[in-house]
């Protein structure tokens, strides 16, 4: 087994970086296509969908990037009428954001095209149990990544 140096790690990171490049690309261009949301807008609303009442900061702490840059995603996703903001009982200085009926409409059908695309960009590229060990391999890595580098 060739071990593991610099340079071997920088075409690691860079095969990553590609393969997230090339999947981005893709279910951005079905997504749009099909539903008219990129693919930033598509994970904000999975993560609005997946809970009641989410604060700005609850979403971007989530998907680990910046509050300004969820806040004006949110705001198109608003202006879009997919999602409302609503004052938080508690905290006058935030709001909670919530899915509306319409923007429930436009996540499923997205789900369903990324899903689809996904499937016909994955299913068999890997061995029986492949993708399976990729993915778990996959969150072993993020898991120590983030208590390596706590933000």
């Amino acid at each position: 087994m060739i071990p593991w140096n610099t340079s071997r790690l920088a075409a690691l990171f860079d095969d990553v970086v590609r393969v997230e490049i090339e999947l981005w690309d893709a279910v951005d261009a079905r997504l749009r296509s099909e539903t008219g949301l990129t693919v930033g807008r598509f994970q904000v609303m999975r993560v609005i969908g997946s809970g009641e009442g989410l604060r700005v900061q609850d979403i971007a702490a989530t998907m680990a990037v910046t509050v300004g840059g969820i806040s004006k995603l949110v705001d198109r996703i608003e202006a879009a009428g997919h999602c409302v903001r609503t004052p938080h009982p508690a905290d006058r200085r935030s709001s909670l954001i919530e899915m509306t009926p319409a923007g429930r409409q436009v996540l499923d059908a997205a789900e369903a095209s990324a899903g689809e695309e996904l499937n016909r960009l994955l299913d068999g590229a890997l061995p029986p149990g492949g993708l399976d060990e990729f993915a778990a391999a996959l969150a072993t890595l993020r898991d120590v990544i983030i208590e390596r580098n706590p933000r």
